[in-house]
């Protein structure tokens, strides 16, 4: 396959992204509706491929992160699915009877037989993870909760397909959507989830690595609705605001960074941060109303990171409101000042995979 290699500018939605192309730049259609936030930052190598997409001359097809190619071509992955399956390196035994295979409302992407077994795959393409924990999905997938309610009921099967070589382990992102990974979690012996690892060469050529482990006793010590949380948000002009005890403040215009924790209730918690109508109780609530672009980031744990995330935003940030959100600890602050989105700075989005999947290694057998 002959791909050209451009470089990250920005998305302009879920499918079209901005690269630099020769100098120039061109828009390109991207086949992949995931957050990729740990993949599409600006700077980063793209590989594109000069092929009409929904009105856009190009596709793009892959990038790179830590030397390793990541394909970002979703609907490729079935392709990759079909080959493992025929060379006999997933559900051995089996064989595709057809592809996109629909039974009432839901279809599907193989029906497999094995002896006089039919069983519906759903494959998932896997482009979040870590140096040795992959995970799925980096965004709420109410279509993939679905499909696991209807494998369930079929006895089907699901296959994750991680983009890279380097994972070990897999496991649902109970962070991002804690209903499909407590779905998954719930059936998981009634479907047959396989997690394999392939590694991709510039040509968009794949080889198989490994069947990854699932480590569900991971899943049950730290899929609790409690732990820490990031709340992001942009001030589009400098203002004086007065917060409770704090008094009267000052904000500049930029982007705002507030780390917080529940012991309890986490997605609790958040959501009564983003109403809009509420008492105000923390100061956080002082502030928020006049954020846009609100972005609320969930680290589900069974230990107390609160101070350590708020440490690690401090030490990358371009500011801190000192003493907000800190009075019951030692930390400077638990709100933090960037004047670009942090969404687009690398050091911010390796803090989220730091805590939310780095840590995850350490506590499997």
């Amino acid at each position: 396959m002959k791909l050209i290699k451009g470089v990250f500018k920005k998305r302009l939605n879920r499918f079209v992204v901005e690269a630099i192309l020769d100098n120039k730049t061109v828009r390109a259609h991207l086949p992949n509706p995931g957050r990729l936030w740990e993949l599409l930052i600006p700077g980063r190598l793209l590989y594109l491929k000069e092929e009409r997409r929904e009105g856009l001359p190009y596709t793009v097809w892959a990038t790179e992160r830590d030397g390793s190619i990541i394909c970002l071509h979703t609907q490729y992955t079935n392709y990759v699915a079909k080959r493992l399956i025929e060379e006999g390196r997933v559900f051995e035994g089996y064989k595709i009877v057809k592809r996109e295979f629909s039974s009432g409302r839901h279809r599907f992407d193989f029906l497999i037989k094995k002896g006089k077994s039919e069983i519906p795959l759903e494959v998932k393409s896997v482009t979040l993870f870590s140096r040795r924990v992959a995970m799925f999905p980096d965004a709420i997938t109410t279509r993939g909760r679905s499909h696991i309610e209807a494998l369930a009921r079929m006895r089907g099967g699901i296959l994750f397909v991680v983009h890279s070589p380097r994972p070990d382990y897999f496991l649902p992102d109970f962070h991002t959507d804690p209903q499909f990974s407590e779905r998954l979690y719930t059936l998981r012996d009634f479907i047959m989830i396989k997690a394999v690892s392939v590694k991709w060469d510039p040509m968009m050529r794949f080889e198989f690595v490994k069947e990854l482990s699932i480590p569900w006793e991971v899943y049950e010590r730290e899929a609790k609705n409690q732990g820490a949380y990031i709340i992001t948000g942009f001030l589009d002009r400098n203002r004086v605001i007065e917060v409770g005890l704090l008094g009267m403040v000052e904000f500049k215009k930029g982007y705002y960074l507030y780390v917080g924790s529940a012991l309890n209730s986490l997605s609790g918690r958040i959501n009564r941060h983003l109403r809009r109508e509420k008492r105000l109780k923390w100061h956080i609530d002082y502030l928020i109303i006049h954020l846009k672009n609100i972005k609320s980031i969930p680290i589900q744990s069974s230990e107390d990171l609160e101070c350590q995330i708020a440490d690690s935003i401090l030490n990358i940030s371009d500011g801190s409101i000192k003493g907000f959100g800190c009075s019951d600890c030692r930390c400077e602050s638990h709100l933090f000042w960037m004047r670009d989105n942090p969404f687009l700075r690398e050091e911010f989005v390796n803090i989220i995979t730091k805590y939310r999947i780095d840590r995850l290694s350490s506590l499997i057998l």
